[in-house]
């Protein structure tokens, strides 16, 4: 029987332990990964200390992997003949990035990214381009790229491409629809990785004429500032000055813009309640808007409620069949064709923290620590 190696979650708050563990066959709709190098996010940290989702130990963990497809099961779709529309997938060929399964299958060990084989939906994975993008850079994409999205479809805002179909059905023409480009999306901590993505995806909505994003406005560290507004921001402003609430609402009104949402991508609840807050009652149309903000760190128990305000968990959908079709949509369909046409860049800037596995215990020490404007990394293989 073939083995690997892995970095196992061995008992809750105990460092990860190298295991070697029998290599499983992809299903139906499955692919083994040839695992190349691994990111590293805070939910992995979290996991580590508390055993959250974990149900039984020992396991394998991990979210964010770049590899080689090296088997796929039955019902992938291989090449471009196939009666299934969707990526191509070829043993030995195919270099992917991809969101491990593992939190979604129970923390089944066999989809955990942490380990040199690991299995996937094919639907989690997207394939890279055959040039331009490195194993290492391609491991910060997956996790920053579906709570993106995920996040701007939580706060109801179409996607691209999506506003002029839905103007269309409603027999509204695309000057009326120019008119109200009038609305900001804020994206508070956008220098995390979560956080610089979110500016990306931001950035090509208020690209799209037919939708009604007219600014992107981020917060950052002053010496984040301008990588941040390399990457599309608009706007940006330091989370850490003591008026920073009422710079970002000073700057919408001199724009004559509207922010009822945000994408809380790190940092605290209450200024960015404090900021829609500001923007609550009825537009220039005299509809009455509600504000909403989509939090991807856990909504603590004792936030307080603000009256108008509504903040949602980001999170993939628990029905399997609505996450795989989300899955497909943000690896195989808007990562694939925006990485192709350069439309976005792996952000922020990995750094290695090591070679092999048994650096992943001491990458994600960093990350309790803290880290600014980089994406951990451990290099699994050659």
């Amino acid at each position: 029987m073939a083995t690997h190696l892995a970095a196992a979650f061995v008992a809750k708050g105990e460092p990860l332990e190298l295991q070697t563990r029998p290599t499983p066959k992809p299903g139906p709709g499955e692919l083994l990964i040839d695992v190349k190098s691994v990111a590293l996010n805070p939910a992995d940290g979290i996991m580590r200390e508390t055993g959250l989702f974990i149900p039984a130990y020992p396991t394998v963990a991990g979210f964010d992997i770049a590899g080689l497809v090296i088997e796929v099961g039955d019902n992938v779709p291989v090449d471009a003949t196939d009666e299934v529309s969707g990526p191509v997938f070829r043993p030995g060929i195919t270099r992917v990035a991809a969101y491990a399964a593992s939190v979604m299958k129970a923390c089944d060990p066999d989809y955990g990214a942490f380990q040199e084989r690991c299995l996937l939906p094919w639907q989690h994975a997207v394939p890279l381009p055959d040039t331009g993008i490195s194993w290492n850079h391609a491991a910060t994409l997956p996790v920053a790229v579906e709570v993106a999205l995920n996040a701007w479809d939580t706060l109801g805002i179409p996607r691209a491409g999506e506003a002029a179909a839905i103007c269309a059905d409603s027999g509204e023409g695309s000057q009326k629809n120019k008119k109200q480009k009038r609305d900001v999306l804020l994206i508070w901590g956008a220098s995390s990785s979560l956080g610089t993505m979110g500016v990306q995806t931001a950035r090509l909505l208020r690209e799209d004429a037919a939708s009604s994003v007219a600014a992107v406005y981020a917060t950052a560290g002053a010496a984040n500032h301008e990588y941040v507004g390399s990457l599309g921001a608009n706007r940006v402003f330091d989370y850490k000055e003591l008026q920073v609430v009422d710079a970002i609402i000073s700057a919408a009104r001199e724009d004559g813009l509207a922010i009822r949402h945000c994408f809380l991508a790190t940092g605290k609840l209450a200024p960015c309640q404090a900021v829609l807050k500001a923007f609550l009652g009825g537009d220039q149309r005299g509809e009455d808007q509600k504000a909403k903000i989509g939090s991807a760190p856990i909504i603590p128990p004792d936030a307080e409620e603000v009256d108008g305000v509504e903040t949602i968990f980001v999170v993939p959908p628990t029905d399997e069949m609505e996450r795989l079709a989300h899955f497909r949509h943000c690896m195989g369909m808007w990562l694939r064709e925006n990485l192709a046409n350069r439309a976005i860049r792996p952000s922020p800037e990995p750094m290695v923290v090591g070679k092999g596995l048994g650096a992943i215990n001491s990458g994600v020490d960093m990350i309790a620590r803290g880290v600014s404007c980089t994406k951990l990394v451990v290099e699994v293989a050659e």
